[in-house]
């Protein structure tokens, strides 16, 4: 879980938690009937239930945005990878892109178009001796 759906799901079980206050005038505001305002009111018992899940999962998303970006300062990019074509085997060192993913790359000796195999983002993930910058910062693919 990123710390952007810990977030989200915080956000989410505080909405729930206080509708016991914001509710009842929702449903008065639109016309619903009294049926419906006990139907918030039973859920005002777990307000606290659901407060603490917020709680809960609002510190476990600071806690995963502080970490990631902590990590991230601390990890240096390694730029330069070795692609090797896997036709005829040549060799090349090459420069990462940091603003893109490179999904195609020509073999300068064999004239091969390489792209990414099925479950790597980019031809460095899939032929080269480093992976991408975005999955050496734990980013997920580019």
């Amino acid at each position: 879980m990123n710390y952007k759906k810990s977030i989200v799901g915080s956000s989410i079980a505080f909405i729930v938690a206080t509708s016991c206050c914001w509710l009842p005038a929702l449903i008065v505001a639109i016309g619903g009937g009294s049926a419906l305002i006990g139907f918030s009111n039973g859920l005002e018992k777990y307000s606290g239930f659901f407060l603490a899940i917020g709680l809960v999962f609002l510190g476990f998303g600071i806690y995963q945005y502080i970490s990631k970006k902590n990590s991230s300062v601390n990890n240096e990019v390694v730029l330069k990878s070795v692609i090797t074509c896997p036709e005829c085997s040549y060799n090349k060192e090459e420069t990462m892109p940091t603003n893109a993913c490179q999904y195609f790359y020509e073999c300068e000796n064999c004239k091969k178009i390489l792209k990414p195999l099925e479950n790597d983002c980019c031809v460095y993930c899939s032929y080269g001796t480093v992976a991408c910058p975005p999955i050496q910062l734990n980013q997920g693919c580019c």
